[in-house]
């Protein structure tokens, strides 16, 4: 059943077309993910379905209601959990959690509860009486999430969830995301890790310059990409000189040499290994290695947008 809504939606400052007619729907209980570089659109679309921002045009509908006329009503169904932490430093975990849910109307004793629940939920209970600036990086994401959700939201919307935080960490978040879409909470994530949104997310929408411009689930993305097939040779020598001859000599492939000791080979046909060993052989270059790759979100990501995968973290870290 579909829960989310979103159609045509623009945002201009100025001069500047921050979100361009943007258009997407979520269904309930399933985690949707938006995947892009630094200045994309992704936190400007997030702010305009939460209510941080007013849209230039279009509509958002979430859970039936409308979303820019009656956000007050939204915002009491949805859990925020911003880029960066929002909680106070001085007060501790338990208290935090508490004065959030006295945000929401929740009574005392039902607020205190609430956090001890989710103290132990998060792992966090020898923490809870600690102040907040005392957490490390990660602890402070969770228990942001833990804030996020305390009223008990039907939807859930995370921006840059895992940015900065340790290994660990990140993980241990991904683990809780996982465990609130089986509690059936339905979740808009931002992101720029690719290997993230292919982990947890049902399906992903790639936006680049204020449009989306590919959407669907993870297998219907790699669609594209498995019509193509590739082999990594790992080589005792460069057959950089050899490149513009091999592609002669190997009809409708492509070579690539990502470094010198090895090449990769792309067809959209199925490739014989035989003939290419006989070259590089008739050529005193030995293969230790053949070995097929198979195809990735970041190459559907690369292929679809052209930008590259490093070139997306390297952004967001200089942020």
């Amino acid at each position: 059943m579909e829960i989310v809504n979103v159609t045509n939606l623009k945002k201009v400052y100025g001069e500047i077309q921050a979100v361009n007619g943007v258009s997407f729907n979520i269904e309930q209980g399933e985690v949707f993910g938006f995947l892009g570089p630094n200045g994309a659109g992704k936190t400007s679309t997030i702010n305009m379905m939460i209510g941080l921002s007013r849209p230039t045009s279009g509509h958002i509908v979430i859970d039936g209601i409308d979303a820019i006329k009656y956000i007050k009503k939204v915002q009491k169904i949805i859990g925020i959990i911003p880029d960066e932490n929002n909680l106070y430093d001085e007060m501790d975990g338990f208290d935090n959690l508490c004065f959030c849910a006295s945000l929401y109307g929740i009574r005392k004793a039902e607020r205190e509860k609430r956090a001890t629940e989710l103290l132990e939920q998060f792992n966090l209970t020898k923490a809870g009486k600690r102040p907040f600036k005392t957490y490390s990086k990660g602890m402070k994401r969770k228990l942001t999430i833990a804030a996020g959700i305390i009223h008990d939201p039907k939807i859930l919307f995370l921006d840059e969830p895992t940015t900065g935080i340790d290994i660990e960490s990140a993980r241990q978040i991904r683990e809780l995301i996982l465990d609130l879409k089986k509690q059936d909470k339905t979740i808009f994530i931002t992101t720029h890790y690719i290997e993230e949104a292919e982990r947890i997310c049902d399906r992903i929408a790639f936006i680049v310059d204020g449009k989306i411009v590919k959407n669907g689930t993870v297998t219907e993305l790699m669609e594209s990409a498995e019509r193509e097939h590739k082999i990594r040779l790992q080589l005792d020598n460069s057959i950089k000189e050899m490149k513009e001859e091999l592609e002669n000599n190997l009809v409708n492939c492509s070579i690539h040499i990502p470094d010198e000791n090895s090449c990769l080979i792309i067809s959209k046909e199925r490739i014989a290994l035989s003939p290419i060993l006989q070259l590089l052989d008739s050529k005193g270059i030995s293969v230790y290695e053949a070995k097929e790759v198979k195809p990735s979100l970041e190459d559907v990501f690369v292929k679809i947008t052209g930008i590259e995968a490093s070139k997306l973290k390297n952004e967001k870290v200089g942020k």
